[in-house]
C-alpha cells in the first residue's frame, strides 16, 4: 500500500498532514507513506523529523504585485508539474492526498492523470485556491466545517474536522500541574494570550498598551506569548514589567496553558480553532488581516455564528484584548454558554477519520 500526501506551507498544513500520516500507519503499519512539498517551507523540515521522507517542489503562489516572482510562476508550475509527473510514475501510489498549499496541486493534478484516487482535506471555513482547483479532481474532499458545498460538490463532502496534535487531544494535564509549571497564583483567573509561535504584531501592540488597565486589575493574571519575532521589542514593556503579567517567547506546553486559561485570546487559524472546540475554553478570537482571502475571519465568524467564541476584530484590539476577556469572567453565564457550544464543535477523532476515508478509496479502487 503506497500513499502520496502533499501540501503544506504553514503548520496548518504541515501539521494535519504529519497526523493523518500518523493514523493511516497506527491502522496499517506496512503503509508505505511519502510526502511531497514545496522547496524552503516548514513541510522539509517538519516531515523527515516526524520520520517520513518527503520530496521538494520548486513552487509557491501567485504572487499578486507586479514583480519578477509573477513572471517566474509559469516555469516554477511547468517545472513542478514535472516533478510531480515523475515522483507519482516512480512511487506509483494508490492513493494521493492533499492536504492544501502549494506542493498539493501539481502533485494531486499528475497523480488525477494517471486515474489514482484523490482525496482533499479543507482546514477552513473557506476553501482554499488550490483545494478549490482540485476539487474535479477528487474523489473524497474532507472538510471541518458545515455548508461547504458552496465550494465543493456536495457529494464528494464527508465531514472529519481537523486534525489535532496527541498532546492537546489526549493531555492528562491538571490545573495544579500547570500552575506550578508557569509559577501562577492559584488564587488569580488567567487570561492566556498568544498569536502563533513566532508572534503576532497587533496582538503584541495591542498588549502593549494596557499596562495602566492591568494595574487596575491585580486580581487577574495574564499570559502573553510575545512570540520570537517580537521578544527583544516588547518583553521590556511596562506591560511585561507588571506582577501579574508572565511573558514568554515560545509556550512549549500549550496543554498546561490551555488547561490553566480561564480565557483564551489567539488567532483564528484552523489548528488553534481545533484545538480550542476540543479543550473546550471561552475564547475571543482575533482573525489575522495578512493571510489569504481573510480565511481566518470566516473560520471565526463560522464560531461566531453559533455563540461558540466571540470575534474581536485586529483593528479593534488595541482597545478590547483585555477589557472583552474581563467582561466574560465577569459572567458565569456567557462563560458557561461559550464552553458549552465550542466543545460541541470538537472532533478528536479527526485525524483516524480522514485516515479511514483514505484507505476505503484504496479498498474501492481495488
Amino acid at each position: 500500500m503506497r500513499i502520496i500526501i502533499s501540501g503544506g506551507g504553514t503548520g496548518g498544513h504541515v501539521f494535519p498532514a504529519i497526523a493523518i500520516a500518523d493514523a493511516i500507519k497506527k491502522i496499517n503499519p506496512e503503509a508505505e507513506i511519502r510526502f511531497v512539498g514545496a522547496k524552503g517551507k516548514l513541510e522539509m523540515e517538519k516531515v523527515p523529523k516526524a520520520g517520513y521522507p518527503i520530496d521538494g517542489l520548486w513552487i509557491s503562489g501567485i504572487q499578486r504585485k507586479l514583480t519578477w516572482r509573477l513572471f517566474a510562476f509559469p516555469f516554477k508550475l511547468v517545472h513542478s508539474l514535472l516533478k510531480a509527473g515523475r515522483i507519482v510514475r516512480k512511487f506509483k501510489p494508490d492513493v494521493a492526498v492533499g492536504v492544501g498549499g502549494y506542493a498539493s496541486g501539481p502533485t494531486l493534478q499528475m497523480a488525477g492523470r494517471k486515474g489514482i484516487p484523490c482525496l482533499v482535506q479543507e482546514q477552513n471555513s473557506y476553501a482554499g485556491v488550490t483545494n478549490r482547483l482540485l476539487a474535479g479532481k477528487a474523489n473524497k474532499i474532507c472538510v471541518a466545517y458545515e455548508g461547504m458545498e458552496k465550494y465543493f460538490p456536495a457529494e464528494k463532502l464527508v465531514m472529519t474536522g481537523n486534525p489535532v496534535r496527541d498532546a492537546i487531544r489526549n493531555s492528562k494535564a491538571t490545573r495544579e500541574e500547570a500552575l506550578e509549571f508557569f509559577k501562577l497564583d492559584p488564587s488569580k483567573k488567567t487570561i492566556l494570550v498568544f498569536g502563533g509561535s513566532l508572534g503576532a504584531r497587533s496582538i503584541n501592540q495591542a498588549m502593549a498598551a494596557q499596562a495602566e488597565l492591568w494595574v487596575q486589575n491585580p486580581e487577574i493574571q495574564v499570559i502573553w506569548q510575545i512570540g520570537k519575532l517580537y521578544w527583544e521589542q516588547y518583553s521590556e514593556s511596562s506591560m511585561a514589567q507588571l506582577e501579574n503579567v508572565l511573558v514568554l517567547p515560545f509556550i512549549d506546553r500549550m496543554d498546561l496553558a490551555y488547561e490553566v486559561a480561564d480565557v483564551v485570546v489567539g488567532r483564528a487559524g484552523a489548528l488553534t480553532i481545533s484545538e480550542l472546540c476540543l479543550v473546550g475554553k471561552p475564547t475571543v478570537l482575533i482573525p489575522s488581516p495578512n493571510v489569504a482571502e481573510d480565511h481566518q475571519t470566516k473560520n471565526a465568524k463560522a464560531l461566531e455564528q453559533k455563540e461558540a467564541a466571540v470575534l474581536l476584530p485586529d483593528t479593534k484590539a488595541k482597545e478590547q484584548i483585555l477589557s472583552l476577556p474581563l467582561e466574560i469572567l465577569a459572567s458565569a453565564e456567557w462563560q458557561a454558554k461559550l464552553r458549552k457550544n465550542i466543545l460541541a464543535l470538537g472532533i478528536p477523532d479527526a485525524d483516524e477519520r480522514i485516515a479511514h476515508e483514505v484507505l476505503r478509496l484504496i479498498k474501492d479502487k481495488a
